[in-house]
Order: structure tokens, then C-alpha cells, then sequence
């Protein structure tokens, strides 16, 4: 299928690792100019990628300016997330302050992006905006509540960003991963064994086996090119009515019915 993105203006936030860098990877792959960010100095760059720009997306400053060294943005995502690195089940296990930065980095930082790349993608009458949500902001996981709220936030300003902008001929959809083997999902892990026993703490390894077999229905790891090639066709004009829409690559964790 070709999806006539050659030479189309690409702005990728949290490329550094990850499901960020497999999406910004995969639009070098269909001939993009790729723009890449991510809060890591020390990221690797990405081959065909233009050299990655250190930043922090809570700052609109920063932002801003990453979005200036762009002449034009066809489309822009937003692979950021962060966890409160404490297991919250229950709720009170966190204290309020647990709240604040994972709100800042995961819901305020999507907020900054937008505004700062909104007017570049009016001016041209065209192009997407997609945010990495979460399954975790559908169901109300208890595993992590502040990330839990924060990407459920994020689902409801997808949709409001994309009432906005439809007139403009711009999309904007959420793409939400399931259990994808990242630092982020290693954490938690790390987390929750520290609530236990030593004598009943297991293995990454062994956790994720189960945990896997427990909450997909498939019974296996979403990996993160699958949510690159998702990324990339959302981006595409076989994709031009698609928007407001949060789309699980979860393996059937969550189903609505």
C-alpha cells in the first residue's frame, strides 16, 4: 500500500526510546522529514531522522522553539508518558503530591504541543496530530492512578482538540497501547515487588508471563512497531476520516461493548 507520505514534515515528541522512536523510525522508513524530541540528551539518534533536540514538553518555551526550527509540520506525535514510580492499589498508597508531574508530563505537555503546533498546521490547511494514550485511561486501572487519569484526560482533549480543528482539515486521534515490554511497564513491575515479601517477589520475566496471559486475550506482547505502522497509516490519506478516535493495539484487553 503506498500511503503517499514522501516528503511529508514530521514532528515526533519522546522518540528517544521506545514506542517514540519505533514511530519516528517508521516515518523515515516512508520517506518523511522527521523532526525528533526527547527529554534525554543522550538519546541515540535515529538514522534519517533529523539529529534529536533535547527538551522537557512541560516547558511551552521549549516547545515553542522546537516547533519554530520548523518551517512546516504536516504531522505531529506526541509519544510521551510518565508513571508516578509508586504501586497505587490502593489509591491512598500515593500521597496528592504524587500527582503533579505525572499530570505536567503526560496531559499538560500533550497540551503545550498542541498549541504550539496548532497554527503551523492551520496555516496548511491539512495534516494530523496523534497523542499515546493508554488502555490504563479507559478502565481505570488501579495499578498507577495519576497515570491512569492523566491519559484519560489526554483521550478527552484528543477529541475536543479534534472538534477544533476538523474545520481545518486537520485530524487528531489517540493511539493506545496494551502491555508493550518498555521501561515504563518495568517500572511498575518494580514497583509492585516492592510491596511484597521478599520471599514472594518473582522475576521481570516470569511477571510479565503471567501478567500477559492474565489481561489479553491474544496472550501475547504488543510491540512497538505495530503501533508504528498504526502511527504512520493514522498520518496517511487513507486515513482522511479518521478523527477523535483513541484506537487499542491491546491484544483485546479492553473491548467495548
Amino acid at each position: 500500500m503506498d500511503l503517499h507520505l514522501n516528503g511529508k514534515s514530521v514532528a515526533v515528541f519522546g522518540a528517544g526510546n521506545g514506542i517514540g522512536r519505533a514511530i519516528a523510525a517508521g516515518f523515515v522508513s516512508e520517506q518523511c522529514r522527521v523532526w525528533t524530541y526527547d527529554r534525554d540528551a543522550g538519546a541515540e539518534p535515529i538514522p534519517g531522522a533529523q539529529a534529536m533536540v533535547a527538551g522537557d514538553v512541560t516547558s511551552y518555551e521549549q516547545v515553542q522553539a522546537f516547533a519554530n526550527r520548523m518551517a512546516e509540520v504536516d504531522h505531529v506525535v506526541f509519544s510521551v508518558g510518565t508513571g508516578s514510580g509508586k504501586f497505587g492499589f490502593p489509591f491512598w498508597n500515593l500521597e496528592p503530591g504524587d500527582w503533579a508531574r505525572v499530570l505536567e508530563i503526560n496531559l499538560i505537555g500533550a497540551v503545550n504541543v498542541a498549541h504550539a503546533f496548532a497554527p503551523k498546521l492551520i496555516e496548511r490547511g491539512n495534516g494530523s496530530i496523534l497523542f499515546l494514550v493508554s488502555v490504563a485511561g479507559q478502565m481505570g486501572s488501579q495499578t498507577d492512578p495519576p497515570y491512569s487519569a492523566s491519559k484519560a484526560g489526554l483521550i478527552n482533549f484528543t477529541q475536543c482538540a479534534a472538534k477544533d480543528l476538523g474545520p481545518y482539515n486537520i485530524r487528531v486521534n489517540a493511539l493506545a497501547p496494551g502491555m508493550v515490554k518498555t521501561e515504563l511497564n518495568r517500572s511498575i513491575w518494580a514497583a509492585g515487588q516492592q510491596k511484597l515479601p521478599e520471599a514472594e517477589r518473582v522475576s521481570f520475566d516470569d511477571w510479565a508471563a503471567e501478567k500477559i496471559k492474565k489481561v489479553s486475550h491474544l496472550g501475547r506482547w504488543q510491540m512497538p512497531e505495530e503501533y508504528a505502522a498504526m502511527a504512520v497509516y493514522l498520518a496517511s490519506d487513507h486515513a482522511k476520516n479518521i478523527t477523535g478516535q483513541t484506537i487499542n493495539i491491546d491484544g483485546g484487553q479492553v473491548m467495548h461493548s
